[in-house]
């Protein structure tokens, strides 16, 4: 999949996702299997402490390791979450982050996706294992309905 192939899907999170509009994504790299991204962390991110909430890194997670299936499946599936199991190894402020998801498993009918964010200075933040029942789609989704 070529960068620009990668991009269409990233701005078409963007446009019809309601956390790929707050989320900002950035392509930095792509192979089969794993995707990288940077991310952002807007205030409306923030927790009243100033740092970034835990669920929100859970959801940045969440989008890009559901982005790494569905362009592998060149749209025509939709992952349904089963289980989402966050660590978070330390506080994120607002700003910048590198997001990676890596599939560790790809059945017909379940996957379990990695997803890694880290910091600027290339520190570990929070981790995610997604394990997501694979729904099959008669067209692709970013295919336009007529």
């Amino acid at each position: 999949m070529t960068q620009k192939e990668v991009q269409q899907y990233i701005d078409f999170h963007r446009e019809h996702g309601g956390t790929g509009k707050i989320f900002q994504f950035i392509y930095k790299n792509y192979e089969p299997g794993m995707l990288t991204l940077v991310g952002n962390f807007t205030e409306a991110c923030l927790n009243p402490n100033g740092t970034v909430q835990g669920g929100m890194m859970t959801s940045m997670l969440d989008d890009i390791t559901s982005l790494l299936l569905i362009m592998e499946a060149k749209g025509k599936l939709y992952p349904a979450s089963t289980d989402l199991h966050t660590l978070h190894h330390r506080a994120q402020k607002q700003g910048q982050v590198i997001a990676k998801a890596t599939i560790m498993k790809k059945g017909k009918t379940i996957a379990t996706v990695k997803g890694e964010i880290f910091d600027q200075d290339n520190k570990l933040i929070t981790t995610l294992m997604h394990t997501a029942y694979l729904i099959e789609l008669d067209r692709s989704l970013y295919e336009k309905s007529e």
